[in-house]
């Protein structure tokens, strides 16, 4: 039964390519072996049957018997440079299934720059690499900014910030979404690790993405930011489209569970969708709002950068 239920799901996966020869070149099976298999006449291994699901991205979770168990993945620990790199290239890897589907549609709860915006090579994005390895790293405080040299840019990391460009994204903000950011840039310079001219370059930066940003919500019709300031937002992503979905929920700064669950995905559409309802667009209700959220914004920005004289 069980056996059955996971062939279903993979032939939803394949479309017209042929089952057996799937089965056979990602088990490393003869073409017969695969026959045995999808004809029911021989089991899967629990080998086998993992190899599959993680393969198609198949969630487990409609074979526990339960819905109120899940199986879950989550990503690797985050602790040196390489690790910090490898999470990006396997992001991609993980979401490179909505890269050709139509109908796609990405739903983000940004408590923070969401990360794909700083992940490109500019001096913005140099600073928050900077910030994380000093936060993740647990051996040593890394050097002053001026002297932090990790590769950190690489075509990986542009692969998933253009994915992620093209897809029908909503993001939900408030006023605390460039907080985070702010105060790294006032810890920084206050302890004498990020000088004046730099804070200006990053500040300028930061309002340069805000003005992509409030331009991307006026004219892009796939692309649209509202703000909610009755909820804590937390960063959870949800990604979807008419074939699959994938749910990923933080539990660390760059820990995240993620799960593949019909049923999880539907609740989480629901209760962004509920949140949705309870914010006010930026894309439909006009220049008037659009221009008083992020000239807020940018306020915020210039206190900075008047502060840190």
């Amino acid at each position: 039964m069980h056996q059955e239920a996971l062939l279903k799901e993979i032939r939803k996966k394949i479309g017209e390519r042929s089952l057996n020869d799937e089965i056979a070149n990602i088990l490393n099976i003869s073409y017969d072996a695969a026959h045995r298999r999808t004809s029911l006449k021989a089991k899967f291994s629990f080998e086998e049957a993992l190899e599959l699901a993680k393969y198609y991205q198949i969630s487990l979770d409609q074979f526990l018997g339960t819905e109120n168990q899940l199986v879950v993945k989550r990503t690797q620990p985050v602790k040196t440079t390489e690790d910090l790199l490898n999470y990006f290239e396997n992001s991609l890897k993980i979401l490179n299934i909505f890269q050709n589907i139509n109908h796609s549609k990405v739903f983000y709860s940004a408590k923070d720059i969401p990360f794909f915006y700083t992940i490109s090579d500019s001096i913005l994005s140099r600073f928050k690499f900077y910030v994380w390895m000093n936060l993740l790293n647990q051996d040593k405080f890394l050097s002053p900014f001026r002297e932090f040299n990790m590769e950190y840019h690489s075509i990986k990391n542009e692969m998933l910030k253009d994915l992620y460009d093209k897809q029908n994204v909503t993001e939900i903000w408030n006023d605390t979404t460039i907080m985070s950011a702010l105060r790294q840039i006032s810890f920084y310079a206050e302890m004498g690790l990020l000088k004046k001219d730099d804070s200006d370059l990053i500040l300028e930066d930061l309002k340069n993405l805000l003005s992509k940003l409030e331009n991307k919500t006026a004219e892009k019709e796939n692309f649209q930011i509202y703000v909610n300031d009755m909820v804590i937002l937390n960063n959870s992503i949800l990604f979807k489209n008419e074939q699959q979905c994938s749910f990923f929920v933080p539990f660390s700064m760059f820990g995240y569970m993620m799960t593949n669950d019909k049923i999880t995905c539907e609740d989480s559409l629901s209760y962004f969708e509920h949140q949705i309802k309870n914010s006010r667009s930026l894309n439909e209700s006009g220049n008037r709002e659009r221009k008083i959220f992020f000239n807020k914004m940018y306020d915020q920005v210039e206190e900075v950068r008047k502060r840190l004289v």
